[in-house]
């Protein structure tokens, strides 16, 4: 009985294990994919660091013939704008995450509860969103004139907080990852519907709300139009926009510098044209790709985190 015992735990030993060719060959493969994903952006980051003049007469290099910081000058010459615009964009994608969290969380964990009552109602109410919309014209009075958030922070953060398609997908994992029998446990132990939600759902669930949270910050960080929309406050411009204000008036003066006399001529000659593009991208992404560990851990954390005990 042992030797069969062993023979079985080797037979599955053997199943189990990959073969050093194919572990090789896997490695390489994702090696690749990797590189195909990482070099555009190191490719970004030396154009965004090469002179204007070089780039214009040698082409794109990964050694640039000639280093320079001007692109990121004429970025920083702007001053107390872009730290402010960078002070706003952090605001609006820290608060806009957890209230984007909160509301998603809640909502579709109430999904989830075959128990709840009203779940096919409120299913139906995120369902048809995602099938029609009222348009940017209902949306603009909306906001400005039923919600009246016109040039407030708020108008940057609400219209984004909350998403049918991250209710969805946060439902279906509340569904298929937190247990009927943890939840009825809970509440034989007397647990409020509150308690049970922040102190049990949460910490089972944190791969979904990671995920979730992933998606708004993305979404927040890279958020343009809003601004542009809502927006007349210098103040509170995000850094996005602000990027992009900066790069339509370099444009605006490389294509109507004949217009300006020598002086214009001057100036658009000396103006950073494709580098600084090279250097918005880098600014705007190096945050994302800072804190995109953060999320990582907590994906990591969060699949070892709750279970049901037999």
């Amino acid at each position: 009985m042992e030797k069969r015992i062993k023979k079985l735990e080797a037979d599955e030993c053997k199943y189990n294990q990959i073969k050093t060719s194919t572990n090789i060959g896997f490695n390489i493969i994702l090696t690749i994919l990797s590189l195909v994903c990482v070099i555009p952006f190191i490719f970004v980051v030396i154009i965004s660091f090469t002179d204007e003049a070089s780039l214009a007469m040698n082409g794109y290099r990964f050694i640039p013939e000639k280093l320079s910081f001007y692109a990121y000058e004429y970025i920083v010459s702007a001053g107390e704008n872009i730290l402010r615009s960078y002070g706003v964009t952090i605001f609006i994608t820290v608060v806009g995450t957890i209230i984007g969290l909160l509301l998603t969380g809640t909502y579709a964990y109430a999904l989830s509860r075959k128990t709840y009552a009203y779940r096919k109602f409120f299913t139906t109410v995120i369902t048809i969103p995602m099938l029609f919309s009222g348009g940017m014209i209902a949306n603009y009075l909306i906001v400005t004139k039923v919600l009246m958030l016109k040039d407030s922070i708020w108008a940057l953060i609400l219209p984004l907080c909350l998403n049918s398609f991250n209710i969805i997908v946060l439902r279906t994992f509340f569904k298929t990852s937190i247990p009927d029998a943890v939840v009825e446990s809970a509440k034989i132990d007397g647990a409020s519907e509150w308690r049970l939600f922040f102190q049990i759902v949460i910490p089972m669930a944190l791969p979904g709300l990671a995920t979730i949270g992933l998606f708004l910050t993305l979404g927040y960080w890279n958020d343009w139009f809003n601004a542009m929309m809502y927006m007349d406050n210098k103040d509170l411009i995000p850094l996005q926009y602000l990027l992009i204000q900066i790069e339509s008036s370099i444009d605006w003066l490389a294509n109507n510098k004949a217009t300006m006399g020598v002086d214009g001529i001057t100036a658009a000659a000396n103006m950073p044209k494709e580098t600084i593009k090279m250097a918005i991208v880098v600014i705007s992404t190096l945050p994302i790709i800072f804190a995109y560990p953060f999320f990582q851990r907590y994906f990591v954390n969060g699949l070892t985190v709750g279970a049901v005990k037999e």
